[in-house]
């Protein structure tokens, strides 16, 4: 089971983490899809928020687990990070026995 976290403030929006990984086996072909779709989005999302909108994130990533924390969030990253937590709630909807959200703030 894969698990997203969003984090969030008064303003909305400032992070997320992400861990556990959606297959079952080594032949889980759908697990393996959906293990990509969530790690590539947040990949995007990270740098999007870094190299585009500009603003400083603290990041830790290691096997089945990264976390994305931003100081500051300018309204662009908030609403990177809104279209991220869109992306992963729809997938969740499709994939729900693969992928669980909460929010914390």
């Amino acid at each position: 089971m894969t698990y997203v976290k969003f984090f969030s403030d008064k303003s909305g929006l400032v992070g997320f983490e992400i861990s556990g990984h959606s297959t079952n086996s080594c032949e889980d072909l759908e697990g393996k899809l959906v293990c990509s779709a969530v790690s590539s989005s947040a990949y995007m999302t990270a740098n999007t928020i870094s190299e585009i909108c500009g603003d400083k994130i603290e990041a830790d990533v290691s096997d089945g687990f990264m976390r994305i924390r931003v100081t500051g969030a300018s309204e662009a990253t908030r609403k990177v990070l809104e279209g991220f937590r869109l992306h992963i709630s729809e997938l969740s909807k499709q994939y729900d026995s693969r992928i669980t959200t909460t929010t914390e703030v």
